[in-house]
């Protein structure tokens, strides 16, 4: 049985899908953004352990056209085609099916994706997708519905919402996989591993996730917390992990490893284990080490022990300037402690990366002032190459707390079943600031990159090859993203 994972190609006015892997959608100018899918290469690679033909195909990553594409998919002939989808893009991809379904009608079709955990019977009614695969751990799903189709003695799994005749039914509520470590280490050669990296890491590259979920989880606005892990944060043994990473460095010479769980330091005993086993067997001065961070975990003591261990970059959720908006969305942190988690990152000669939005319903202009003047404050604290930050507009996904919120209160400015318009294109809530401003806002974050002494420090911190690459793939990145506000 053939079983082809993939990703078609779809552009927008000659801007790129940001879909993989991401929490948040956009179209952007900038080519620099190619993150790793994990969950659908690890179910490549499991499919492909159990015996099942599989091809994995990236149209979006590989700049395919869609006569390449569908060229492909042509001489592969799958059985079995398996998309992730957002919310942004889930009608292109029920056109996509039907499109592909009328070439192929003896091709069986599954989704999978944060928004299907919030609407799944909705893509049975509005498209010839045969299956729906809810929750976050699909790469299981995706694996025991191959093995239903090709013995129908094998269950559907969990989560599972499919077609029976005229009807439309389901397995139930999904269920999470209790023991990460029974996952296999991905096959990156079938995954193509090196058409992905982005531009704050050092290349090559590559990512992994050493858990599921976070903690405390409670953000919001966050659609992997809402839809996927349901707040139940889940950690692979350091072992296990630490046996990844050396394997990443002696096979593929990766210079930079990052770990794209949700938050990969909440537990601080399992990360002093991981640190202690990577300067135990010496991949601390082999390659280095990033991941996503709460900043209320970044005691001075936390960031001496990763920085030792070969912890490079920190990517910190800012979200905003204003404590009231953090209350808002149960962050459960202040911005002091952002602030001093920050700084005691930096101080230790860590990297940090902020990610902050723009654009919430109950937002005025002075608090939009407040965050760019904490976010250039941080910027501009003890900048070295590699410091960052991301901005975007608020989107409330479907699913979220944050989203019912909005319905409740009518925040929003758009039809919230368009789809479509949760593309961060505009802002899909009402603001006090307007739209307009919104976006200026998020320019003018972006723009930090811009400032005299941003750019000074960065040009006189940089002593290597290395580091220069950085700044020009850096430079690349930043001059795209200015263009998508």
């Amino acid at each position: 049985m053939k079983v082809m994972i993939c990703y078609p190609p779809v552009y927008k006015s000659g801007r790129i899908p940001l879909l993989g892997q991401n929490r948040q959608f956009r179209y952007s100018s900038s080519g620099e953004v190619r993150i790793y899918p994990i969950v659908p290469s690890t179910a490549a690679t499991l499919l492909q352990q159990k015996g099942f033909q599989v091809e994995y195909l990236d149209g979006i990553n590989q700049r395919l056209s869609w006569e390449q594409f569908a060229q492909a998919v042509s001489a592969f002939q799958p059985d079995l085609v398996a998309m992730e989808t957002k919310t942004p893009i889930v009608r292109t991809h029920w056109r996509i099916t039907d499109q592909l379904k009328k070439e192929f009608p003896d091709t069986r079709f599954a989704l999978m994706g944060d928004h299907l955990s919030f609407s799944s019977e909705e893509s049975l009614k509005n498209s010839q997708v045969d299956f729906v695969l809810t929750g976050g751990d699909y790469d299981v799903s995706l694996l025991r519905v191959a093995n239903h189709l090709e013995n129908r003695e094998n269950p559907l799994p969990k989560g599972v919402w499919y077609r029976d005749g005229q009807d439309i039914k389901n397995t139930g509520h999904f269920e999470l996989v209790s023991s990460l470590d029974s996952l296999p280490f991905i096959d990156r050669e079938l995954t193509k591993w090196w058409l992905y990296g982005e531009a704050y890491l050092h290349h090559p590259c590559t990512y992994i996730m050493w858990g599921r979920g976070c903690f405390p989880g409670k953000c919001t606005f966050c659609v992997w917390a809402s839809n996927f892990w349901v707040c139940k944060p889940r950690l692979r043994s350091f072992g296990n992990v630490l046996d990844e990473i050396e394997t990443l460095v002696d096979t593929l010479h990766v210079k930079e490893v990052f770990d794209d769980t949700d938050t990969g330091t909440w537990n601080k005993r399992w990360l002093s284990s991981l640190c202690d086993g990577l300067i135990r067997r010496g991949l601390n001065d082999r390659v280095h080490i990033s991941c996503n961070a709460r900043a209320d975990n970044l005691t001075r003591e936390t960031c001496k022990l990763i920085k030792k261990a070969g912890f490079r970059l920190l990517k910190v959720g800012l979200e905003s300037g204003s404590d009231a908006t953090l209350r808002r969305l149960a962050k459960e942190e202040t911005i002091a402690q952002i602030r001093q988690g920050v700084k005691n990152a930096k101080d230790e000669g860590l990297n940090v990366l902020l990610t902050i939005m723009v654009g919430y319903p109950w937002e005025t202009e002075e608090d939009a002032k407040t965050t760019l003047k904490v976010a250039q404050e941080l910027m501009l604290y003890k900048t070295h190459v590699g410091d960052s930050l991301q901005a975007s507009v608020v989107v409330p996904y479907p699913g979220t707390p944050l989203y019912y919120e909005s319905l409740k209160n009518d925040w929003f400015q758009i039809n919230p079943h368009d789809y479509e318009a949760f593309d961060m294109s505009s802002p899909p809530l009402k603001s006090p600031m307007g739209s307009q401003t919104i976006m200026e806002y998020c320019d003018s974050l972006w723009r930090i990159h811009q400032h005299p002494m941003f750019v000074l420090k960065t040009l006189l911190s940089a002593f290597s090859f290395d580091d220069l690459r950085l700044l020009w793939q850096g430079l690349k990145s930043v001059r795209g993203h200015t263009k998508d506000f």
